[in-house]
């Protein structure tokens, strides 16, 4: 995994974070349409690529990772208060604990992301015949990233967490997938286990996008905004393009 890669995935959930410092939390409308436009993508990639290389490997039963990431995620946004896909559920008094269980759920998902990105473009490139790797996985994660930790910023703000302290937080968000990757590419792992790893993130994708999704609708009238349908469209479409 080149050099560059470790440093936009660090330095873009450090961009996104920066922008929660300048919005509240009555700034949802922009965070909906910036998650709208992840949610989508991060869904296509999935289906596009990342499920059909899962379920083209000749390991038995690899939909129980899938199965099992889908699972955790749900684990994990029990701690992270769903900050993943853009949820800002302030407590009504702060404590450290509440801080620790938010940034333990998200440090973990992150972390668990980040492993598979140091051998995927170069399997994707080996098993299509191209001379230059893909990074849908990657720009999916930094998609995903940025938005949640502009929610991890709102919420430990609203929360009363003193500036430097939400500081550290969202460096050790932003710290977890590089680590990933970087813990990945020092360990020489099992072919069969690197899918699996895969597979398991693949499910905790499906659950964010998922998610995201089936939250754009109008409370109670099941009726999608306009503006967070075109988010969609693009989100889908530009996920799409990656297959051209």
């Amino acid at each position: 995994m080149p050099i560059w890669q470790y440093i936009i995935l660090f330095l873009s959930v450090l961009f996104g974070g920066s922008l929660g410092f300048l919005f509240n939390k009555e700034s949802k409308n922009w965070l909906q349409l910036i998650l709208s436009f992840s949610g989508a993508y991060i869904l296509g990639i999935t289906v596009l690529h990342l499920m059909p290389w899962v379920f083209g490997s000749d390991i038995p039963n690899i939909g129980l990772w899938v199965i099992g990431g889908f699972f955790a995620q749900i684990f994990l946004e029990q701690l992270s208060v769903g900050v993943e896909h853009g949820h800002i559920h302030a407590p009504h008094k702060y404590t450290v604990g509440f801080v620790i269980s938010v940034m333990l759920g998200l440090s973990v998902h992150a972390f668990v992301e980040g492993i598979p990105l140091s051998y995927y473009g170069e399997h994707y490139m080996q098993e299509h015949g191209h001379s230059h790797t893909h990074n849908h996985l990657l720009y999916g994660i930094i998609l995903h990233h940025i938005p949640a930790a502009l929610a991890l910023v709102i919420l430990l703000k609203v929360s009363g967490v003193k500036k430097r302290v939400n500081w550290l937080c969202l460096s050790i968000f932003a710290a977890m997938s590089p680590l990933g990757a970087a813990a990945s590419n020092l360990t020489v792992i099992p072919a069969n286990i690197q899918t699996g790893i895969l597979a398991f993130a693949v499910g905790s994708l499906l659950h964010i996008a998922t998610v995201i999704l089936f939250e754009m609708d109008s409370p109670g009238h099941h009726k999608i905004p306009g503006r967070k349908l075109i988010a969609i469209t693009l989100g889908i479409g530009f996920s799409i393009l990656t297959i051209v």
